[in-house]
């Protein structure tokens, strides 16, 4: 399977560019450095993980992949409570990353049916 092709995989490359791009300007270099790594992971396991040779690596790899995107969203929360990100921009990303824990359960889940 191409994970390129997968609308999982380019939507979480969407999120993590739209979280550098927001971020640049913060100068709390710690919060912004996490925020952007948890936010790389998250395409970069479902790659990663898309191109193992059995389904069960790639599960392990998108299970990775969701827990980043947990930790990704729990940060979004804080930069939010701590005026680091706008409302408009925390709501946006906040149902994104909703969206694509779904969407990376659904594939874990189609995976495991198929093992």
């Amino acid at each position: 399977m191409n994970y390129e092709k997968l609308a999982v995989w380019q939507r979480a490359v969407g999120l993590s560019a739209d979280i550098y791009a927001e971020t640049k300007h913060l100068n709390d270099f710690g919060f912004r450095d996490q925020l952007t790594r948890s936010g790389l992971s998250v395409p970069s396991n479902i790659a990663e993980g898309m191109t193992r040779s059995s389904h069960k690596e790639k599960i392990r790899f998108l299970d990775i992949s969701r827990a980043s995107l947990a930790e990704a969203k729990t940060q979004i929360i804080i930069g939010l409570k701590i005026n680091y990100l706008s409302k408009t921009k925390a709501e946006v990303w906040l149902q994104e990353t909703d969206e694509l824990s779904a969407m990376i359960t659904g594939l874990m889940n189609k995976l495991k049916a198929s093992s």
